[in-house]
């Protein structure tokens, strides 16, 4: 008996890596090639942490 009758061997598949579907990205979505996001998405970000970190300094007295 030799040894390549007792591990048999499967055949190929092929296997797409599909960036969207990793297992370490909870919420992404497909956007099309060249897609770039809006500046004021950024920009309201920024206001919205900012203001709630000064909001959260506010709690604590001086």
């Amino acid at each position: 008996m030799s040894a390549a009758s007792s591990s048999p061997r499967t055949g190929q598949v092929s296997v797409t890596a599909d960036p969207a579907r990793r297992p370490d990205v909870l919420l992404r979505r497909r956007m099309p090639e060249g897609h770039q996001v809006s500046a004021w998405w950024m920009i309201g970000a920024f206001v919205g942490v900012s203001v709630a970190v000064v909001g959260l300094l506010n709690l604590f007295p001086a």
